[in-house]
């Protein structure tokens, strides 16, 4: 029975290109455990390697204008992308 497996990769800009600042990644199959965080190095440098690594991107974060002085808040990373890898 196939997996579906989740991979959530915070980057620092609206581009797959730059770098990855945050993640979290999440296994279909029930003996392995992800949580964010779980590792000292992302598994990725940038977000375009997990497309050549074949993971499928399947939602971005909206981008929005944001409110003068919003650029301070520091609440939430707001460059987010959401893969998924059927195994």
């Amino acid at each position: 029975m196939k997996k579906q497996d989740i991979l959530i990769l915070y980057l620092s800009t609206s581009s797959l290109e730059s770098d990855v600042i945050g993640w979290a990644r999440h296994f279909g199959d029930k003996k392995k455990i992800g949580m964010p965080g779980d590792n000292d190095s992302p598994p990725y440098e940038r977000g375009i390697e997990a497309i050549h690594d074949g993971w499928k991107l399947f939602q971005t974060s909206q981008l929005e204008q944001h409110a003068k002085g919003d650029e301070y808040r520091t609440g939430y990373l707001k460059y987010e992308f959401f893969f998924e890898k059927i195994q």
